[in-house]
């Protein structure tokens, strides 16, 4: 019990984060409207029998990297964590370094990842929805299917892969060597023709999650992620259909 009294209000901390700062904590599940609490999601995690110290450091792992999604990622729209953690909390379980340890590596990569495509930098995308959606993961599968298909979406070797991609992409942005990533109207960076202004990136999204096209469903703890269907193409073909209006630069 007294395990449970702690763990539920250090993870009760992060949705009062979250209250502060006025987030319409939005799922993109057609089943619900708002994100599993993370008061719940320290609830699955006290079920897994998880020792305390695992806990504490599952806790402040997540706040650092809400905390940074807010910072960097201020109009994000969607904020499903629930298959973040679950998977979070199972790698940690079976890391040859021990829990605590991969769970400090996982947070330090995922706050690596957040900061440098984020607004602070010259990267500036919007949402963090290509990538806690596994849009980017499934793409990264496609290219080498025999090598990555048992490779999960939050795993390390993933974020290693998109922190050297990250660094390449902004020696080229810095070079004016990027011709798909160019700067929009807005601001922000949009690698697609389409618009992604905050009322499209909504329909395209929820769309998609109704007709089950969205890679790794986030908002389901037990989630089964899928890499082998045409995500960009029937993104680009949906935008059409919806009648989404190209981006303009």
């Amino acid at each position: 019990m007294k395990q449970k009294l702690i763990q539920t209000h250090n993870f009760q901390f992060i949705d009062e984060i979250l209250a502060q700062q006025s987030v319409n904590l939005l799922s993109l599940s057609p089943e619900k409207t708002l994100i599993t609490s993370f008061a719940e999601l320290g609830n699955f995690i006290t079920e897994e029998n998880t020792g305390i110290k695992i806990i504490i450091t599952l806790q402040e792992t997540l706040e650092s990297i809400v905390r940074t999604q807010l910072e960097n990622f201020p109009e994000n729209i969607f904020w499903d964590f629930d298959f973040l953690v679950s998977s979070m909390l199972r790698q940690a379980l079976t890391a040859d370094e021990g829990a605590v340890q991969f769970l400090k590596t996982f947070g330090a990569k995922m706050v690596s990842l957040t900061e440098m495509f984020g607004n602070k930098t010259e990267m500036r995308f919007r949402y963090v929805h290509d990538f806690i959606y596994g849009f980017e993961w499934a793409r990264w599968v496609q290219k080498e299917p025999q090598n990555r298909a048992h490779i999960e979406p939050f795993s390390l070797i993933f974020f290693d892969y998109l922190l050297v991609k990250g660094k390449e992409l902004l020696q080229r942005i810095n070079h004016g060597q990027v011709v798909s990533y160019k700067l929009c109207d807005t601001g922000y960076r949009n690698p697609f023709t389409f618009s992604r202004e905050p009322k499209d990136e909504y329909r395209l999204l929820t769309y998609l999650a109704e007709e089950q096209l969205i890679p790794v469903a986030v908002w389901n703890w037990n989630a089964s992620p899928v890499w082998n269907k045409p995500f960009q193409e029937m993104r680009q073909q949906l935008a059409l259909k919806l009648n989404i209006q190209p981006q303009r630069h």
